[in-house]
This record gives C-alpha cells, structure tokens and sequence, in this order.
C-alpha cells in the first residue's frame, strides 16, 4: 500500500472508514473521498484536511489509477457510479476490511468481535494501553469521549482493532489475542441464519494465534481454534475473569474486585456507569491483562474511561429527570441497556425512542424488538432508517407495534418528534437506534435544559 499516493474512499463517513482515512493522512497520504450525506462525522474530516463530496461525481476521483487505492465500505450498491468507474478504469479498489487486515498484519493485533458490546470494550482496551503507557494505534467503531476520535496512532506495533462480523469483515484479520463478546443473530441478510452466523465467529476464532478471551457460554471450544481459551463474565464464577464483591453508589456506578488466574484486583471502578460496562469492562481488562498490562494500570485506566459517543450516553441528569442515548439497534442490546436504566433509575418511568436500522433487521427481529422495547414504561416509535437498503414490501416499523403488549405507546414520524416530546411529562427519555436518530441528542438535551433547569 505505500506505493499509493492518492487514497479514495467510496463511503468515507462510516465510522470504520473514517478511522482508516484518518489513518492514511496520519500516514502522509493524499486522502479524499465521497459520502451520501453530511454528517458531524465528515465535518471534522474536513476541518482535518480531508475533502468529502457528497454527489455521485466521477470527476473527483483523483486522475491517476497507478497512484491511486481505492477503498470501499460494502454498504455501497454495486451499480453506484463511482465504484463502477474506478473498477472499469483500471484503479487498486479493496475493501475496508480487507485494508484493515492488511494494516494489521505483521502487528501485535488485539481484536475485539461479538455482535454488541465490542465498541466499548474495544475502546476500553485502547484506551488502558494508552493511558498505561504501552501506546497502540487503534480502529474504533465510534467516537472515544477521552480523546475525541475513533482513531489513536502509535509507532508501536500493537493495533486495537474493533472486528466487524458484518459481510464477514473480520475474517480479514489473524489477531493475537482477541475477545468475543456476543454471537447473537444479526445481519441475516448476509449470514441467513444464527448456524451461520455462530459458524463465521468460530473461522474468526480459528485465526486467532494466540489467546480467545470469550464470553462465559458461548459455543466455541478447542475444536475451533489452536489458541488457548479464557473466559469472563460479570459475576459467574465458573469464568477465568469476573467480577464479585460488587457494589453500586447511588448514580449507577460500580465498585467491584475483579477476580483473574492471576490474583484479585481489588476495588476496580469503570468510569461510565450500567452494570453492562462493568461486563465490558472486564472483558477489555483479560486482554490487556493477557496482554502483559499490569493490574495497577489496568485498574487506574478503567477508573479514567470516559466511555463511547451514543453508547449508552447519559446528556441530561438532574434529580427527576434524565436523558440517555444509545446506539442500540438489536433486542439485545435494547434489552441490555433498559435494564442497565432500570439499574441506575429504579422505579422510575421510563419514555423510550426507537427508530429501527434497516427493513431486513426489522422484519427477522420484529418480535424480539416488541419484547425488548416492552420492558420500557411508554414507547415512541419512528420510521426506519433504511441506511443501505431498498424498502421490503409490508415491512414497516408497524409489524413491531403491532406485535407489542404496552399500551402506552405510539408510532410517529421523525420529524413529529420534537413537537411530540415538547407535550410530554418526561422522568426518564433513552433513544435508540443506529441511523440518523443522533441528530435529536441535541434538541433533546437543549429541551431538558430549558423545562427542568440546567
């Protein structure tokens, strides 16, 4: 790849590919690319000297194919104009993942895979090795709130790599260690089904070389891959790594002991609050403690973390009130984090958002959806967010509703939102969801501001 001095991205504002492009200008490289529509995102790449256009163009497409990589997020349609010209011009076009694996390769690659959960520990893990002095660069699949980005840089060799089980991404990788937080169904339209989905995890963990740090009860064994097998859990002893002596103050976060082969790391704190970040949490601290870390960093680290943008965001806290965002679009991430605010904010009610990602994600999770968004107190219902895809007939955010047992809910359009929570007596307010449902944090956090105070 050094021998390109143009690199153009087909996509540039994904979160993976806007970690890559980064990383290329950090590498000297000439870096430009396209993306559908505007973003927080692809603002900041141009305030960072990256230009991003945002029409079907070819005539941005840097002249030269022999001084130009092509990279491109497979979101993007076969038939889109640019990438039909680059591949009948004669350019080098790759994949973002097959770019990542080959950034990776020859490096000392801490991977974090599973179908939630991997942002945030992966994000931990950088950030323990950052802040623990041992340095790493690192592709993150959201925007770290300690340091602003989704890439760190390092002239070390080890990398964080955040492992995308989407289009069977992380198959690109051949990590040292790597964690495996979930093999939950998901992506169906590419996997078809769980059997397939749990037999990508299972190659993925084939390639490790070194340690699989897996989460207590998932189906992979020694008969899937060479490498040596740990395991966590929040509070099971049965695993390698967990937690015991937990405690919780009265904002949600968590004081515990974190039991290892090695010994017990008394009086861990994780700086983001929910019983889910202790779990993460202890996930991120096997692999650097596997990793050679020491105890004293890794627990001074995790005290530090300021957590990920949208996950499991808390805007807004004031007494009666508060306002969390997260980026949960799967049921059991949505159950995950109503339970996490039901932790922190017993008995209180609590006013769910959710804008559904994708027609094919809504229509093999509809049910799931219903039962996990139950568990809310009263449900605001959006649109999907089609992101990458065509609309599938009678595939509309109704067939959750309908399949719902609340009474207290409705279904609106986005644009209704505003005007529709400007009515309501708000205690708890959480949105969900991966499309464009961020563009309310805002709003949202300026309305909570102006009618219970500052």
């Amino acid at each position: 790849m050094g021998k390109y001095g143009n690199i153009y991205f087909i996509g540039i504002g994904g979160i993976g590919m806007s970690a890559i492009a980064r990383y290329f200008k950090f590498k000297g490289c000439k870096v430009s690319g396209y993306d559908r529509t505007p973003s927080e995102l692809t603002a900041e790449l141009e305030k960072e000297g990256i230009p991003v256009h945002y029409e079907d163009n070819t005539d941005f497409i840097p002249e030269n194919p022999a001084d130009t990589l092509v990279i491109y997020t497979p979101a993007i349609p076969n038939d889109m104009g640019e990438l039909a010209y680059v591949r009948e011009h004669g350019y080098k076009v790759l994949k973002r993942s097959r770019i990542l694996g080959e950034i990776t390769d020859g490096q000392k690659c801490l991977a974090v895979a599973g179908t939630h959960g991997k942002t945030t520990t992966s994000t931990l893990l950088a950030h323990i090795l950052e802040d623990s002095g041992e340095g790493c660069s690192a592709f993150l699949g959201g925007i770290s709130r300690n340091y602003g980005t989704n890439l760190l840089t390092s002239t070390g060799d080890t990398v964080v790599a955040e492992a995308d089980e989407f289009d069977r991404s992380f198959l690109q990788l051949h990590p040292e260690i790597a964690v495996i937080t979930a093999m939950d169904a998901d992506h169906l339209d590419i996997y078809s089904d769980l059997g397939h989905v749990r037999e990508a995890f299972r190659a993925f963990a084939s390639q490790v070389k070194g340690t699989v740090i897996k989460k207590y009860g998932l189906e992979i064994s020694r008969d899937d891959t060479g490498a040596e097998i740990l395991t966590y859990a929040y509070d099971d002893a049965r695993a390698d790594f967990h937690a015991e002596n937990i405690r919780k103050d009265g904002c949600g976060y968590f004081t515990f002991d974190l039991v290892w082969p090695g010994g017990v790391m008394k009086d861990c704190t994780v700086g983001v609050p929910g019983w889910v970040n202790v779990e993460n949490g202890i996930a991120a601290a096997a692999a650097a403690l596997t990793s050679g870390i020491s105890p004293e960093s890794i627990s001074k680290a995790m005290a530090s973390f300021k957590g990920v943008k949208r996950r499991f965001e808390i805007h807004y806290n004031r007494p009666g009130h508060a306002y969390i965002d997260d980026y949960a679009h799967h049921p059991a991430e949505i159950a995950a984090a109503i339970s996490s605010i039901r932790d922190i904010f017993p008995g209180r009610r609590l006013t769910a958002v959710f804008q559904p990602h994708l027609y094919t994600r809504t229509r093999d999770f509809a049910e799931g959806f219903a039962e996990a968004l139950d568990k809310a107190d009263r449900l605001i219902l959006l649109d999907i967010y089609p992101a990458r895809e065509e609309p599938l007939p009678g595939v509309t955010s109704a067939i959750i509703f309908e399949k719902m047992k609340m009474a207290d809910r409705i279904m609106i359009r986005k644009e209704e939102l505003m005007d529709t929570l400007e009515k309501e007596d708000l205690d708890i307010i959480a949105t969900f969801g991966a499309g464009n449902i961020d563009r309310f944090t805002e709003p949202i956090t300026e309305m909570m501001e102006r009618r219970y105070g500052k």
